[in-house]
């Protein structure tokens, strides 16, 4: 055998070492995203494609039953589609029939799998499942797959579909830059639709309603007409499945049209259990908008299990003879849009590290509301998520969260929460160089992030509400409209401040004055331990401000929150409270048992909430 020749050997070693590197990239993603950065561009289209591993695998599973005609339409048109020289699995299962069903029907159900036997699937091999007993479409859809590998994809097909001959180069053109370009990757996405997005679960949701320009955006529904399934989100999926399956839990999720579904017709039905698993993880699907009600799959929307009668085709086919743009070309991760189940826009891998990036996410909110910056030091992970399901239930949109570096997070940027991490923060901000260590430490990070976000929120003309994570709202009514002549206002006993953005206000709130704050935290934190109770943001502040003559409100917490953990305080007593707060040394469980009592806890197991509030946009 000849060896080859030198000039080949560089081309060998660079195939060979871009093939272990994605290999290892599948093999070693975290759980969740590395810590993204704030600030976005909007880059040209991707214009190189990262090649599929030698072990890419696309299985078409096709579920079906009793439909001969529109089978034999959904395999015709999947045999009619390009598969570039690919090897193309097809995977059929076939329900049997039910029990009670006429013996005529199982002639029926003969002559459906004597069509499959005598179909031609020349592009890899035909397998077909047939099952012993009637299971429903909900066991189709959830024992149609198990991945082999985290370089095999599903296209989960019903037997009503017909899909475009241009779907496969789509799809695979998408996977090769959305799963496989490490730069543009999110662990975030679990598939690719390719039906056209017409439905928003969330009640009282927003319209569906995209620009022109748009061709593919990010939407948390699942779409069955025509899903791509990612391999690692499916099986986690399955096993959350499993989990949940043997505790007895049920798919609900208050305020989605989905669950009025499931408590119809229960187990016939497998989307509330994705819609509710997608909704705890926080993860997206890819969707497109061809524009004109064309789409790559679409749906006939035969009698059956969704349909008692047939309804015809949901959209347009696309192809070829009427393609009016590049369908190939791909826009980068960065610059798509992420929609919630409300059609509500969220902006996921927002961490602010610097007075920079602070800027660029101000000017992104809501300029009539106040922002609430919310301080996690030192806060669980199920007090925190249980707080922001109560955000949303206020429909307050204007926040921005706080804290150490940490997987947690981080996990809350992924899912659209804006954060700040702190530890960069204050580096960035030049006044890092602190005396004390130890515990005061973290406390004078908080009060240093804390006085700095203010100053910049008072520039850029937005009113603030600075609060611990041991506190929540029950309004988003404060005190702003009950006295405009105060510039600050600040609780007794609690940590919770208030600065309006005035003239006045942005007089004090200088960079001489964020020093004094520093200097004065660190000269506490430094004296002896009957000091460190005075080691508050709220307390440093309001010393500096009297001193500087400010207009401060100070008031007794007892006449609008209330405090949990000891005495008798129930639901109805809440009524002209505005906020509950909890002691910090209180345990967890004790917090959750008081917050259940009142109705004020809002998670799950997998501290997802419970239900979904849409607000119209």
């Amino acid at each position: 055998m000849v060896g080859p020749k030198r000039h080949f050997l560089p081309l060998i070693l660079i195939s060979l070492a871009a093939f272990i590197f994605y290999t290892f990239h599948h093999s070693s993603l975290p759980p969740s995203i590395a810590e993204p950065s704030l600030s976005s561009t909007f880059p040209g289209p991707i214009r190189t494609q990262t090649p599929p591993p030698p072990n890419f695998t696309f299985v078409i599973k096709v579920l079906a039953f009793n439909r001969l005609a529109a089978l034999s339409r959904c395999l015709r048109s999947l045999a009619a589609a390009d598969y570039l020289g690919d090897r193309v699995h097809l995977h059929l299962h076939i329900d049997h029939l039910a029990p009670d069903e006429a013996p005529s029907a199982l002639h029926e159900s003969h002559r459906i799998l004597e069509f499959v036997d005598a179909f031609e699937w020349r592009f890899g091999e035909k397998v077909v499942h047939y099952r012993t007993g009637n299971v429903g479409l909900q066991a189709q859809w959830l024992e149609a797959w198990w991945p082999g590998s985290d370089d095999e994809f599903a296209f989960v097909v019903e037997d009503d579909l017909e899909v475009s001959s241009l779907y496969y180069e789509f799809v695979k053109t998408l996977i090769l830059n959305f799963y496989y370009n490490a730069s543009n990757y999110s662990p975030s996405i679990f598939g690719v639709s390719l039906q056209r997005a017409r439905f928003v679960p969330g009640k009282h949701g927003n319209k569906l309603q995209l620009d022109d320009w748009t061709r593919l955006f990010l939407y948390q529904l699942v779409g069955t007409w025509g899903q791509i399934l990612f391999p690692k989100p499916w099986k986690e999926f399955r096993l959350w499945y499993d989990k949940n399956k043997a505790k007895d839990n049920k798919p609900f999720l208050e305020g989605m049209v989905t669950t009025g579904w499931y408590k119809r017709m229960g187990e016939r039905i497998w989307t509330p259990w994705f819609i509710k698993f997608i909704q705890s993880r926080g993860y997206f699907n890819i969707y497109t908008n061809l524009l004109h009600e064309r789409a790559l799959s679409v749906s006939h929307r035969d009698a059956g299990v969704n349909y008692g009668k047939t309804a015809g085709p949901d959209s347009k086919l696309l192809e070829e003879r009427s393609l009016d743009f590049n369908i190939l070309e791909m826009q980068p991760l960065s610059s798509l849009k992420w929609f919630d189940f409300c059609f509500r826009e969220v902006h996921p891998g927002k961490v602010v590290t610097n007075l920079e990036e602070l800027g660029s996410l101000l000017q992104s909110l809501q300029k009539r509301d106040s922002v609430f910056l919310v301080n996690l030091f030192g806060i669980s992970d199920a007090i925190a998520r249980n707080l922001l399901c109560h955000f949303e239930r206020l429909n307050i949109r204007n926040y921005i969260l706080m804290g150490p570096r940490s997987d947690s997070l981080f996990d809350l940027a992924r899912r659209g929460h804006p954060v700040i991490n702190v530890d960069q923060f204050i580096s960035s901000v030049g006044l890092h160089k602190f005396t004390s260590q130890g515990s005061s430490f973290e406390t004078i990070k908080g009060i240093l992030a804390k006085t700095s976000v203010i100053k910049k929120c008072i520039e850029n003309k937005y009113n603030t509400w600075v609060m611990d994570g041991n506190m929540l709202l029950t309004s988003d009514l404060l005190f702003e409209s009950e006295d405009h002549n105060d510039d600050f206002f600040v609780a007794n006993n609690l940590e919770l401040f208030y600065a309006k953005s005035s003239s006045s206000s942005e007089k004090i709130w200088v960079n001489s004055f964020v020093s004094k704050v520093v200097a004065m935290a660190d000269s506490l934190a430094g004296k002896d331990s009957a000091t460190h109770g005075s080691l508050s943001f709220v307390y440093i502040v309001a010393k500096l401000l009297e001193q500087n003559g400010a207009r401060i409100r100070r008031v007794d917490e007892t006449s609008f929150a209330t405090k949990i953990g000891s005495g008798n305080v129930s639901e109805s007593s809440l009524r002209d409270k505005k906020l509950v707060y909890w002691s910090t040394e209180m345990e967890l469980d004790s917090i959750q048992k008081w917050l259940q009592e009142l109705n004020l806890w809002s998670i799950d197991s997998d501290l997802s909430c419970t239900a979904v509030f849409c607000h119209k946009s």
